[in-house]
Formats: structure tokens, C-alpha cells, sequence
């Protein structure tokens, strides 16, 4: 038997590795989005804020030569402070089907771990519940939408082969548009109005301003949620320049009472569709393919729906499907992706029921003591 080696990364040979394994590992898999390597290899860099405040180690498993596995152990101490709790993550995970690579993987991340005296693991995360985090288990027949996971099918049986529970599952549901929203939604949207909700576009011309309402929307909504961490202003301004190229303001919403943001609806094109034409690379023959298929992308993603928690139960949520409805409609779009949802949120999940939407893939989140 053919031992594993794994290494850290520690040169850009290394992480030019770590970053193009998938392109090799699902070269023959119609659903997997290759992402850009440019935009990667800077998510790994300086630029991105998360690394203020966590440690991030990279790691490649080699096997007879050639690149097996891959695996990130992450320390966020925001986390740590937030929910008073010693756990890091391991993310970017990605490995052939070989329960020896993936055990290499795994022990050299939780070896790291415990070095920061850390005394559970979690994942996968890439790199915080902010971005993609969990393995889809089921909904494998469908390419994944914008700034969701994919990942092989035995993933799942590496994690339990190792010893991984599961922390959490996360929920996707798919919602065909119909002509019009259920009665009950405009009813509700309607009593919010008379209340003095209302809802207006973003402005993309004032967008960091209009990211400053979102925060404030955000770190009130979710403070509760499971995994929540609130975002720093350097993370806000990082997040909001990513979003701020592919944010549509029809469909990116502010509900105010009195001027005072109390709602935040964030609907996005998948892009996915126009990257899987694109391969990773980004030079004049794919930039031509992403201005023509861009123009062709007929699904969303929900990126963002958030209440404050003292405007809940008041048609907030209503008022904003209303209005965002309008902005799907006018773009000729025909699904539209809710993700993720926790498995035990319950009363997000019977809204989005209420519309039309149904359930569709199912992501698992794993975590061991160490």
C-alpha cells in the first residue's frame, strides 16, 4: 500500500495546487462550477479580512506521486468569543475516494486544532457560516447555484468513516415562479403597508451605505441563529464589493418603518451558469462567454432575507416577497433557489412552503470532540 504523504502549503507552486485539484478531480462531473482561480487564490490572500481575526492552514495529501486531498483547519477567534465555545473548522475540503487520504486529511487538521487548544472540529467551512459551509448529501442531480456547495457523494462516508456526527443540516428549497403570489402573501403585505412598512431598492450608486442597513439588519436578525458571527465593517466592505457587481436592485431590498431599516431581501442571479462556461480563467475568449450567457441566467438564489427580531410576525417577510416578486417577474426569471435554511427553522421554511417552494437538497455539517 502506497503511503499518504500530507504537507502544508507553503509556496504558490503549493497553493496553485491546493486551488486547481478540483478541476481534476471533477473533470468528468457535469454538475461541479469550476470558480474562478484568480478570485480564489485572492480569497486566500491578505485582501480578505477574515484572516484579521482567524489562522488558516492549507494542507495537500499526496498518494503515489500526485495530489489526493485537500483540507483547511481554520481557528476563528471571533467565533470562539461570540459563542464562547473552543471549536475551529476544517474547510475547502475536497479528496479522492480513499478513506486513507481523507483520515490524513482529517488527523492533520485536528493535530492543528488542538495546538490552539481547541477541543471540537466543525465543517466543513469556507471559511465562516457567512460563506459556503456543509456537504450536500442529498440533491446531487442538479448543478449547484451561486455561493452553494457540491462535492462528491462519498464525502458523507468519509466523514462518518472517520468518526463525524453531524452538528447541523442546512436546507435548500426550489420555488418555480408562478403568475402571481398566494393570496395570504398579498393580504399580509398589505396590513404591513397600512402599518407603515415600507420597501425600497437598494441604491447601487450609495452601496456601501446601503451595505451599512444591511449590517444593521443582519447582526439583529441572526443573532440568534445557530453559527451566526457578526461581520466586521472591513467584512462588510469586502462582501459588499463582491455582491455589488452581481446585485440587481430590484430584487436587493430595504424595508424601513420611518426611515429605519427593520428588513433585508437579497436576491442574486446564479452566476454559476455563466462560470461553468468560463472553466477558471478569466481572458478576453471567457470574458466574451460571460457577457453572452449572462444575459441568458434564468435562475436566483435568496441570498439574504432577514427581519429584526421586534418586526417579525408583522409582514415584514410579505411585503418584501411582494415587492421582490415584481423584480422577478419584470427579469423573465422562472426558479428561484432559498438557501440555506436551517433544518430546524421551521417558520422560514413553512413561509417559503406557503409560496410554492419545495425542499430539493439537503447539506450536512459534521463536527467531532478532539
Amino acid at each position: 500500500m502506497c503511503p499518504v504523504k500530507t504537507i502544508e502549503v507553503k509556496t504558490a507552486k503549493d497553493l496553485d495546487e491546493f486551488v486547481r485539484f478540483p478541476f481534476f478531480l471533477y473533470s468528468k462531473d457535469t454538475c461541479y462550477v469550476p470558480q474562478l482561480i484568480k478570485e480564489t487564490i485572492e480569497q486566500f490572500s491578505d485582501k480578505n479580512p477574515f484572516f484579521k481575526h482567524s489562522t488558516v492552514r492549507y494542507f495537500i495529501a499526496e498518494k503515489e506521486g500526485k495530489c489526493a486531498g485537500r483540507i483547511a483547519s481554520i481557528v476563528n477567534q471571533r467565533h470562539i468569543k461570540f459563542h464562547d465555545e473552543k471549536a475551529g473548522f476544517f474547510g475547502f475540503f475536497e479528496c479522492a475516494n480513499d478513506p486513507e487520504v481523507s483520515s490524513s486529511l482529517l488527523d492533520k487538521a485536528c493535530i492543528e486544532l488542538k495546538k490552539e487548544g481547541m477541543e471540537l472540529i466543525r465543517g466543513p467551512m469556507n471559511f465562516s457560516t457567512n460563506e459556503e459551509c456543509g456537504f450536500l448529501f442529498e440533491g446531487f442531480n442538479e448543478p449547484p447555484m451561486l455561493m452553494t456547495p457540491y462535492n462528491m457523494p462519498y464525502y458523507n462516508e468519509l466523514m462518518e468513516t472517520y468518526g463525524m456526527d453531524k452538528s447541523k443540516d442546512l436546507y435548500a428549497f426550489i420555488y418555480y415562479v408562478k403568475d402571481k403570489l398566494p393570496e395570504k402573501i398579498l393580504r399580509v403585505a398589505a396590513i404591513a403597508e397600512k402599518r407603515g412598512i415600507t420597501v425600497r431598492p437598494v441604491e447601487k450608486k450609495n452601496f456601501s451605505e446601503e451595505m451599512k442597513a444591511f449590517k444593521e439588519v443582519y447582526n439583529s436578525a441572526w443573532e440568534k441563529n445557530w453559527g451566526f458571527i457578526p461581520l466586521t465593517d472591513e467584512e462588510l466592505d469586502y462582501l459588499g464589493s463582491r455582491l455589488k457587481q452581481i446585485a440587481v436592485p430590484d430584487m436587493t431590498l430595504i424595508a424601513e418603518d420611518k426611515g429605519k431599516p427593520v428588513g433585508f431581501m437579497g436576491m442574486v442571479p446564479d452566476f454559476n451558469y455563466v462560470l461553468r462556461q468560463m472553466n477558471g480563467k478569466i481572458n478576453p475568449m471567457t470574458i466574451m462567454k460571460a457577457l453572452y450567457y449572462s444575459r441568458k441566467i434564468k435562475d436566483l438564489r435568496m441570498l439574504l432575507l432577514g427581519i429584526r427580531a421586534e418586526y417579525r410576525n408583522k409582514g415584514v417577510d410579505a411585503i418584501l416577497f411582494r415587492e421582490g416578486f415584481k423584480g422577478v417577474k419584470k427579469g423573465g426569471y422562472k426558479r428561484v433557489e432559498f438557501s440555506w435554511i436551517l433544518e430546524d427553522n421551521i417558520p422560514i421554511q413553512r413561509l417559503v412552503e406557503m409560496i410554492g417552494g419545495r425542499l430539493y437538497k439537503k447539506y450536512r455539517i459534521y463536527e467531532k470532540r478532539l
